[in-house]
């Protein structure tokens, strides 16, 4: 979620809100010096290289990296003579990125007509995610979109019993769930599978991608769509959900301790798509 995407205090969605005695403007940008190395490969070779990467963050979107211009190739950009405007950051440049024997257009951008309140981004590079090869904080590769330094995730042991339930059938139950707390997402209870009639659960083709857990299968149960979830092979600090099951609230009966969960703000996520040229193994590697 972060600050500005899905439900976060910087977005159209937010589920909270700034206890101030006037009204803050609708939209609300957010800029920070990420404090991180970060690098951007493109056909095998680094165009960008740099410790003063500025993250912009904007309601509705990913966190994006903004890099001076002394630290991208700048043989690598051509321009492509497009100009569109940004609705509070004004006329963006774009360009075509180029190395060895490959182009991509339209795969940077920079402000050429910044407001004075946005002067940090002036002579700033940005890179479109999905254009490039990979980007890189320090040796490792970094996925989904760059670091959100408001992202939170924590997993808590809980003494109390989940029972999923479709009609009369008995689904899951267990005395030992876990409960993953996500930034500005609803609670989502995991059972094992041991607690599982897993002949319930019917597999489903297609997978999302979650920058923070990994990718995500699906199942139907019975007539409900999508009602169930697991990351077979969820990232390292995210590991205690391993092969885990998590079941939708809205689409079957889910009790806690006998009382039903309702679906509440948070429930619904806006899938992540799989970054270009990223496939399922490279997912499970990182």
């Amino acid at each position: 979620m972060g600050l500005s995407w899905q439900q976060g205090p910087l977005s159209a969605g937010a589920i909270g809100h700034f206890l101030t005695p006037e009204p803050l403007p609708q939209r609300l940008l957010f800029a920070e010096r990420l404090r991180r190395r970060m690098r951007v490969k493109f056909n095998d070779t680094w165009i960008a290289d740099s410790e003063n990467v500025i993250v912009l963050h904007e309601p509705g979107r990913y966190p994006v990296a903004y890099f001076p211009r002394e630290d991208v190739d700048e043989t690598a950009l051509v321009p492509s003579g497009k100009i569109t405007h940004h609705k509070d950051l004004g006329g963006t440049a774009w360009y075509t990125v180029h190395a060895g024997d490959r182009a991509t257009e339209r795969a940077a951008w920079e402000f050429t007509a910044l407001p004075g309140h946005a002067a940090e981004l002036q002579g700033r590079i940005a890179f479109a995610w999905r254009a490039m090869d990979a980007f890189y904080e320090e040796a490792d590769r970094i996925l989904g979109h760059a670091a959100d330094a408001y992202h939170r995730i924590d997993i808590r042991n809980t003494d109390r019993t989940l029972e999923v339930r479709v009609d009369d059938t008995v689904v899951a139950r267990s005395e030992h769930p876990v409960v993953l707390y996500e930034s500005g997402f609803a609670p989502r209870w995991y059972v094992p599978r041991a607690d599982i009639d897993e002949k319930q659960l019917r597999p489903v083709e297609g997978q999302t991608f979650c920058p923070y857990k990994g990718l995500c299968d699906y199942y139907d149960i019975g007539d409900a769509h999508h009602a169930a979830w697991t990351y077979r092979n969820a990232y390292g600090e995210v590991a205690r959900i391993d092969d885990m099951v998590s079941f939708e609230p809205d689409r079957v009966e889910v009790l806690l301790d006998g009382k039903r969960v309702e679906p509440e703000p948070g429930q619904q996520v806006i899938a992540h798509g799989v970054d270009r040229g990223l496939d399922a193994e490279e997912v499970g590697a990182r």
